[in-house]
């Protein structure tokens, strides 16, 4: 049946379990890995959001193009402009050779933003004008560049609190969150339980 192959496929990826909220999450996923639109992970550490992200691009129509995921708390904010867009040569004074970021790495593909609660307002706009146009221009370069990614952002702390105390733009927000997805921690589906340390047992034994 269509569902136990669906369940596999998600197996693949590490993303075991029954409890009705998972469920319900993995459906979602399936779903969403159907679109081009961008996507918005919210859960806990450890829920398994970079897994979900890569289920989303692997199981999708983007599955043969890169996907590229950046810790942007790794992000330091006077480089971020250079990791996210690249530069020309010559653009500052070590820019010996020019260097694409990982936008233009991602193109085709799937980009993936863990963390970015972390990014800066600064890098906020910035990553705001590529979605809305699709178009960036790398550090001391002359032409802007189009690139087709699909932008998957997630965090572990509440967008809409953030909102609110002003750490993330709400216009950003609303590109991001054309699709959303809420992971339930393991205490919401301790019925699970059994089944990871199967899993992991086999996979560490």
């Amino acid at each position: 049946p269509r569902t136990d192959a669906a369940a596999a496929d998600l197996a693949s990826f590490g993303l075991l379990g029954s409890a009705p909220c998972f469920v319900a999450a993995m459906k979602q996923v399936q779903c969403f890995a159907d679109t081009k639109a961008h996507v918005l992970v919210h859960g806990e550490t450890g829920t398994g959001k970079e897994l979900v992200a890569r289920a989303i691009h692997y199981l999708g129509p983007r599955r043969y193009k890169p996907f590229v995921p950046v810790n942007c708390g790794a992000l330091p904010d006077n480089l971020m402009e250079n990791e996210l867009f690249g530069h020309a040569r010559g653009a500052f004074t070590d820019a010996r050779e020019s260097q694409p970021g990982v936008v233009g790495g991602a193109d085709g593909g799937t980009l993936f933003l863990d963390e970015i609660e972390c990014l800066s307002l600064k890098g906020q706009v910035a990553l705001l004008r590529f979605l809305q146009d699709g178009v960036y221009r790398p550090l001391g370069a002359r032409c802007e560049i189009q690139s087709d990614v699909r932008v998957i952002a997630a965090s572990n702390r509440d967008f809409g609190e953030m909102v609110s105390d002003g750490s993330f733009r709400q216009d950003l927000l609303y590109r991001l969150a054309i699709m959303s997805l809420n992971l339930p921690p393991l205490r919401a589906r301790s019925a699970d339980i059994p089944v990871l340390v199967r899993h992991f047992i086999g996979r560490f034994a």
